[in-house]
């Protein structure tokens, strides 16, 4: 199975040269999509090896991974792996998603954080699991961690979706509109390092647009 890393960047020097070395020593290409970072975020990934896209300025997740995903899918990759720049996640464990592909047929593979919550934030894992429950309902799967973005996601997924948000939420979206196409979504284990990291999320206007989403894809499952 061909397969690429694609990894959302904003402001990440402190983890990413590192995070780009290891995953070149597992034989897989890494396409870094730098997010506007006002450090040397990208000069560091491209000097590591990784292939790096530019956004002009700091335009979303969402968005990043949209270009990640049509870059993916130009270079004809049978699925990409997408993870944080911030060290959150494992580089070792890209091999696990690997591996189970091979061996299902999940449109889609999430990790699954919450059988290691010895070291997540209270909050966050109140909010996951609020989180988490909507989404399986939207899906109409249980999806235990739908908030995690180390993901496998299969090309006939990525060649399907269209998505409309270009912020945190479209994560959920890519959940929800695999889901509506008839894709399974299975979870894997992981684990999670938590160092002090400073989330990039709004706890303002990224809740507002995320409950605005969530209206509307309700809205659209009942009608």
């Amino acid at each position: 199975m061909k397969t690429c890393v694609i990894m959302p960047a904003y402001n990440e020097s402190r983890a990413v040269e590192g995070l780009v070395k290891s995953i070149l020593g597992q034989n897989l290409e890494i396409i870094l999509i730098d997010d506007g970072s006002s450090d040397n975020t990208a000069s560091l990934a491209r000097n590591s090896g990784a292939i790096v896209l530019l956004n002009p300025q700091n335009i979303g997740k969402g968005a990043s991974l949209n270009k990640g995903f049509d870059f993916a899918l130009s270079r004809e990759f049978d699925a990409v792996v997408t993870m944080d720049a911030d060290g959150q996640h494992l580089p070792e464990e890209v091999t696990h998603f690997i591996a189970l592909a091979e061996q299902s047929n999940a449109g889609i593979l999430i990790g699954n954080r919450m059988n290691q919550l010895r070291t997540m934030p209270f909050i966050r894992i109140q909010t996951n699991k609020l989180m988490s429950w909507i989404i399986s309902q939207l899906c109409k799967q249980k999806i235990p961690d739908s908030q995690c973005g180390f993901r496998l996601i299969r090309k006939e997924v990525l060649s399907k979706i269209n998505l409309k948000t270009y912020k945190y939420e479209a994560e959920s979206e890519i959940l929800i509109q695999a889901a509506r196409l008839g894709f399974t979504i299975k979870s894997i284990p992981v684990k999670t390092v938590y160092q002090g990291e400073k989330s990039n999320i709004h706890p303002v206007w990224d809740t507002i647009r995320f409950i605005r989403f969530i209206i509307k894809e309700l809205w659209i499952t009942r009608h």
